[in-house]
């Protein structure tokens, strides 16, 4: 296993998150936005991970080779710290991360803006524990030690969840650990719960493991977190037709899975590598938007008037700040500054 260590969360330092920023990513290449004639770019660099909601499905389809115009690169990630990490180093031009490291790279002023959700993280995201460590609840955690991957979305529910249940984290032993190894650990025994998303969620349940919280049932205790995509700000002012033609893409997504289960799952099966029937069930357990729920006030507002997402990114990050995981947050105004509804209000357009 690699770069396994025991880690107090109490204990870490105030970078601990941001300095995830600095670790490596999956691909360090610089994006190449050279422009042809006709505007177009010389290849469409797209960070992606195996989530199976709407921008995998249109992946499995090969949707984006067809209708985006221009040539695609897929890099595949297996959480957001490092997405930040190429979208600092313009690594990447669009990219899918969780809202806890995009409040992040907001606050550190990273080069992107959001533009698109495309998932509201329900049962697909949870903390899971070995039927024989004797967990039956988040108080149980003490004296555990728990595995999530810093800097995402399970690590923001599982401190909130620690915290929901007064239980100090002085008193659990959390690991850093990226989902792969999340489940090497799992196998030999070095752990005894994890927060994690799907499909390591289903494997570590299938071994030996049970549910016992998760991100949908946070949701309704008003902890919010969600995959959203984002753009590099100087790919986006170059090329904003292929942005539109990507969010047309992810609602055409949207429109086929809820048409078309039986084959969105097929499709997205062999993505990662599971059944059909569960990959079928965990499409489901996520929680997918509409283009006009998009920019309805709930989620991303509007070019005139930003939604409720933004105050969302604005409560992680200060949550962030109370745990003293990254030293300040911007002002609620810098969270709706870097919110573009314009590519889907121009997406929807007849």
């Amino acid at each position: 296993m690699k770069n396994i260590r025991k880690l107090i969360l109490s204990g870490i330092l105030i970078g601990s998150l941001i300095g995830s920023l600095s670790g490596c990513g999956n691909s360090s290449s610089k994006t190449s936005n050279n422009i042809k004639d006709g505007g177009k770019p010389d290849i469409v660099t797209i960070g992606y991970q195996q989530i199976p909601n709407d921008e995998l499905l249109a992946k499995s389809k090969k949707w984006y080779e067809k209708e985006l115009g221009a040539k695609v690169k897929f890099v595949q990630f297996d959480s957001g710290k490092d997405v930040n990490t190429a979208m600092s180093s313009k690594s990447l031009d669009i990219a899918l991360l969780g809202s806890t490291p995009a409040s992040i790279g907001i606050s550190q002023n990273l080069p992107y803006e959001v533009f698109w959700i495309h998932d509201v993280i329900g049962k697909n995201e949870a903390l899971a524990a070995k039927n024989k460590a004797n967990i039956n609840s988040i108080k149980d955690l003490k004296g555990k030690k728990v595995a999530v991957p810093f800097g995402s979305t399970a690590h923001y529910s599982l401190l909130n969840a620690l915290k929901a249940e007064n239980v100090s984290v002085n008193d659990v032993t959390v690991l850093d650990m990226q989902p792969q190894d999340i489940y090497a650990a799992w196998q030999r025994g070095e752990i005894d719960a994890a927060y994690v998303w799907e499909p390591t969620l289903a494997k570590l349940i299938g071994l030996d493991g049970k549910e016992i919280v998760n991100s949908g049932t946070l949701a309704q205790r008003g902890i919010v977190t969600g995959d959203i995509g984002i753009v590099n700000k100087e790919f986006a002012k170059q090329h904003p037709d292929i942005v539109k033609k990507y969010v047309k893409l992810q609602i055409k997504s949207y429109d086929y899975f809820k048409n078309n289960i039986d084959d969105s799952a097929q499709s997205v099966a062999k993505e990662i590598n599971t059944s059909k029937k569960d990959s079928q069930n965990q499409m489901s357990e996520l929680i997918w938007l509409s283009g006009k729920e998009e920019i309805s006030d709930k989620y991303l507002g509007t070019s005139s008037k930003k939604g409720n997402f933004a105050k969302t990114l604005k409560d992680t990050a200060d949550f962030l700040v109370e745990q003293k995981q990254i030293k300040s947050a911007p002002e609620l105004s810098e969270f709706e500054k870097a919110i573009n509804p314009e590519f889907i209000e121009n997406a929807l357009k007849k």
